[in-house]
């Protein structure tokens, strides 16, 4: 018994440990004398220091016939920079115990950097040669190339890639968003080791860099370091501006025939961006609506009732040009049409009564509970500086979120499904030998 209470004491010490976490992040705004500016946590308990960066523009960027070339890029970047070729690269990287990677989103692309203290300027040097002078030399352009190509293979084999591609395509028409961010075999042979330096300059330029850095640095190095890694790079970005997507409102069916013995269902309608007036309440009402966690409306009806798939979930998916609501699941051929109806069903019972207290209650309270585990290491702290400045939420919604979330009343989260849900705007897209259901175009 006094093991099992100390298990207990210890448990929730540590919860409350990490629920102070959030609202005790001092967040520091460190501005280089060549503009760059960096939001900064200072964390000197350990010797470590994590970085994430963003520079704007991503795949929608890329030209029609040159499709996955900032994809390409994000894996050419530790292939060799200035005089370090590919391998001895990466073999300083390994030694030293620097973590180095990028990636390619569809608005941004996107990196990150974690060092030990005592190697931080050798790893800042590296970045550096990585963002301005990669080598894209032949062997390690060659052997990207293939792996990429080999990539795509896998992903014209994989139900849900398919399924997903499909209904975006649907969703969002002829827009950027719907092309394969990945490319096609035709556009990747169309890339050269040349055409992914100029994609380097074009990308990583000052004009909205975004920059977090957490750990064992203090501002007046940071400082330095910014301009160090970051200062040499363009002050003004050529990446072509992107139109905001025309979503489609129709209610649709799209089936894509497979000998499976299950079917994968993607489906969602319209929904809203993230600086949206009632972004907050929204995400409540989408917690509680298809979050995953068993207490979803989704899982209860889906899963636990009906036995008709492992999960169902459906989440509010915010982008820079298209607001839309994305759900998932997948259950056997024979009890699509039964799992495709529940789905619509519950979608327009909370369109019509909203949450209940109780739903929105326990929301509240797990939302806010959960938040501080965002904030248990430098790495997750780095990222939420991040994913908060890509958000544009400002410098003090980590500190005010949760009393934002606890704000929110019945009546507003009432008014939001009223609002965002559209039951008669749900596109289906499924992929599989699917019964019970017959493809629609309106």
């Amino acid at each position: 018994m006094k093991k099992i209470i100390s298990t207990f004491v210890g448990l929730f010490a540590s919860l409350f440990m990490l629920s102070s976490t959030a609202h005790a992040i001092e967040i520091q705004v460190v501005k280089s004398d060549t503009g760059v500016t960096a939001w900064l946590v200072e964390d000197h308990s350990n010797p470590l220091i994590a970085m994430r960066f963003s520079f704007k523009g991503g795949s929608t960027s890329d030209p029609d016939e040159k499709l996955g070339m900032s994809d390409f890029l994000s894996g050419m970047l530790d292939e060799g920079a200035g005089d370090i070729k590919s391998t001895e690269f990466q073999q300083i990287i390994s030694d030293l115990s620097i973590k180095m990677s990028f990636s390619a989103k569809q608005d941004r692309f996107n990196g990150s950097l974690q060092t030990l203290t005592e190697n931080r300027d050798k790893a800042f040097s590296m970045l550096k040669l990585a963002l301005t002078s990669p080598r894209m030399d032949a062997a390690p352009y060659a052997r990207m190339l293939q792996q990429n190509l080999v990539g795509l293979k896998t992903d014209k084999e994989n139900p849900r890639t398919i399924v997903s591609r499909a209904w975006l395509k649907t969703m969002v028409g002829n827009h950027p968003y719907a092309r394969p961010k990945t490319g096609t075999e035709v556009t990747l042979k169309n890339i050269t080791a040349q055409d992914l330096k100029d994609k380097a300059k074009m990308l990583f330029t000052r004009d909205d860099l975004l920059i977090a850095v957490t750990g064992d640095i203090d501002a007046k190095t940071l400082k330095k370091l910014l301009d160090d890694t970051f200062g040499s790079l363009p002050a003004k970005s050529s990446v072509p501006s992107i139109t905001d997507a025309s979503v489609n409102t129709k209610a649709m069916v799209q089936i894509i025939d497979r000998n499976m013995p299950q079917s994968v269902i993607q489906f969602g309608q319209p929904g809203i961006k993230r600086l949206d007036k009632d972004f907050i309440p929204g995400y409540i009402v989408f917690h509680i609506l298809g979050s995953g966690q068993f207490s979803s409306r989704l899982m209860e009806e889906v899963r636990e009732k009906r036995g008709l798939a492992y999960s169902a979930y459906a989440t509010l998916f915010p982008m820079d040009h298209a607001g839309l609501v994305l759900g998932s699941t997948a259950t056997v051929n024979a009890r699509v049409g039964e799992t495709v109806k529940v789905i619509r069903d519950e979608f327009a019972r909370m369109q019509k009564d909203g949450p209940t207290q109780k739903e929105l209650d326990e929301a509240v309270a797990y939302l806010t509970g959960a938040y501080a585990l965002r904030f248990d290491t430098n790495s997750k702290i780095a990222g939420q500086l991040l994913g908060t400045m890509t958000a544009r939420s400002g410098i003090d919604y980590i500190k005010n979120r949760n009393a934002l979330i606890r704000a929110v009343t019945l009546a507003d989260v009432k008014r939001v499904a009223k609002r965002i849900l559209k039951a008669d705007q749900l596109t289906f897209t499924i992929i599989g030998k699917p019964e019970g259901v017959t493809a629609t175009t309106n």
